[in-house]
């Protein structure tokens, strides 16, 4: 909030606050393992008594093996301060009467709020569940690592445990999501929040809300790496809510990857192709899917724009011919490439329809299997595929609304094996948009949005806009870096290098900033604290 940062007036301040004080009453968990945990308990206690707010409550929990050497030492605190007491994990869970204007929450011994988290969280009234950015403390109390998160994002929850340690539940949610067992004690903190917010997932808690502040410091190692064994707390969670998928250990640090189940019969997939000459990008792309695509149930429709290549017309010719999964429509019209592929939607039979760049080629057989088990999901919208370019550096790992004034491609030029931000890279996630030089969707969900954008959106954004309406309909967009493929990126179609082009491109960027800005400046699958200038998630 800017009256921090600028200083205001003192008396506007104190009135805000005692407006923000009859919000509720925040009740913080703090589990206590030994004398050691007990000296760093005094930090975590000051930082609630500097609150801008005062109405917080903290319950102390020592662990049973250590209570002879820390009770007296935590009796003095409670003496101390009347809004400080003690309990235990076992009675406390059958103690509890937490009503609609509490806010409840654990922190380990060590753990800072900022001075003004309590008086942020009064600002959302109305959410069910509250969690916000966090940094880490080093030995000297020195602040380092800050973990910038998304809005709420349950794919990427069950790829990783990103919603980390500063986590608020309204009090008469919070029994229905507290993992069974209690509260933690000392040494479960990181697997206890990982099963918290997972249990969300199952829940009725749907007002979710993401605080694009640092209001926690934590003084141990990076939430994301406190649960001991997250694949199988989201194998657990998935159990309990009746999923039938596999989760096996993820490509970074405690993450996990969910591997659905593909639908029985397996749904015919049409995958639509525009090219337009150029038979030497065309053949590498359609030998390579037909050769190397694990998932044999598709079609390939050739959607010929115009070609007069004799050898590309010979191969489009000896193609459809050598495979009967190929056919080959003609778009005997200027380059639209949203009518040549809502051309191609009508004439196809698939119940998943893909999008694919004639200049794409799959680098292992099971990245339509990965995509197809994704978009066959009910509450999954676009399905996005990790793209290279031809010397390995990552072309697209998804889309970030607003860079470059309306859209770019999030961990551009990174390395293939790096992990990117926070891990992101090799993570599956949802987005709010992703590119469609790979995507799949349900013909339903394409039908239902009506397709792409022919008048506005000839050439560019029309995937981003897709993606938009998708998203608008409720469903989640994904990425998954689980289906990889090279990606030469618009070879065919050339730069935007000549006047026409440029105006052109500048009136479809005016569009989507017309029809889209609030979204564009405000991605919810990004942070406001991170940059739109480049694609690296590097800070504003």
């Amino acid at each position: 909030m800017r009256e921090f940062e600028s200083k205001p007036d003192g008396a506007k301040i104190r009135t805000k606050i005692q407006a923000r004080q009859l919000v509720g009453e925040y009740l913080f968990y703090i589990p206590v393992a030994g004398i050691h945990d007990a000296d760093s308990l005094v930090k975590t206690i000051k930082s609630l008594q500097l609150q801008l707010l005062d109405s917080w409550r903290a319950v102390l929990l020592p662990s049973v093996g250590c209570a002879a050497d820390v009770l007296p030492y935590l009796e003095k605190m409670v003496a101390e301060d009347p809004r400080i007491t003690i309990s235990d994990t076992k009675s406390e869970p059958r103690k509890m009467t937490l009503s609609a204007s509490m806010w409840v929450s654990v922190l380990s011994p060590g753990d800072k709020l900022s001075a003004h988290a309590l008086y942020m969280l009064a600002g959302y009234p109305d959410a069910e569940l509250l969690y916000s950015d966090e940094d880490q403390l080093d030995a000297e109390g020195m602040r380092h690592s800050p973990l910038f998160k998304p809005q709420w994002n349950p794919d990427l929850l069950l790829s990783q445990p990103y919603i980390g340690c500063a986590i608020w539940v309204r009090g008469d949610k919070f029994s229905e999501i507290m993992p069974a067992g209690g509260l933690p004690c000392a040494t479960s903190i990181g697997s206890w929040q990982a099963k918290l917010a997972l249990n969300v997932l199952a829940s009725n808690v749907r007002k979710i809300q993401s605080i694009g502040r640092i209001l926690l410091h934590r003084a141990v190692s990076s939430p994301l790496s406190l649960a001991n064994d997250y694949a199988a707390l989201v194998s657990l969670s998935l159990n309990e809510m009746g999923c039938s998928a596999q989760v096996v250990p993820g490509r970074v640090v405690n993450s996990a990857r969910v591997m659905w189940p593909v639908p029985s019969p397996q749904p015919l997939v049409s995958l639509l192709v525009p090219t337009r000459d150029g038979v030497e990008i065309l053949k590498p792309c359609v030998d390579a899917i037909l050769e190397r695509t694990a998932y044999r149930h598709f079609e390939l429709l050739i959607l010929d724009n115009q070609s007069s290549c004799a050898k590309t017309l010979a191969y489009m010719e000896e193609v459809e011919q050598r495979d009967s999964r190929v056919k080959v429509m003609r778009w005997n019209h200027d380059f639209n490439y949203s009518a040549i592929n809502n051309f191609g939607a009508q004439h196809s039979k698939g119940d998943i329809i893909g999008l694919i760049n004639n200049d794409v080629e799959p680098i292992d057989g099971e990245w339509l299997t990965e995509m197809v088990s994704q978009a066959s999901r009910p509450e999954v919208g676009c399905v996005g595929a990790k793209l290279y370019y031809p010397n390995g550096t990552i072309q697209h790992g998804g889309v970030i609304l607003g860079i470059g004034g309306v859209a770019g491609h999030a961990h551009r030029f990174f390395q293939h094996n790096e992990e990117g931000y926070a891990g992101r890279l090799q993570l599956v996630q949802n987005l709010t948009a992703v590119t469609a030089a790979c995507l799949l969707l349900r013909r339903e969900v394409f039908e239902q949005v009506g397709g792409l954008n022919e008048p506005d959106l000839a050439v560019a954004y029309n995937d981003v806009d897709l993606c938009l309406k998708v998203h608008k309909l409720g469903l989640r967009n994904l990425w998954t870096p689980f289906a990889e493929l090279y990606h030469h990126e618009s070879i065919s179609r050339g730069a935007d290098d000549t006047p026409k082009k440029r105006a052109r491109a500048l009136k479809e960027a005016r569009y989507m900033r017309e029809q889209w800005g609030p979204l564009l400046d405000k991605d919810p699958a990004y942070n406001p604290n991170l940059t739109l200038a480049n694609e690296d998630f590097s800070l504003r």
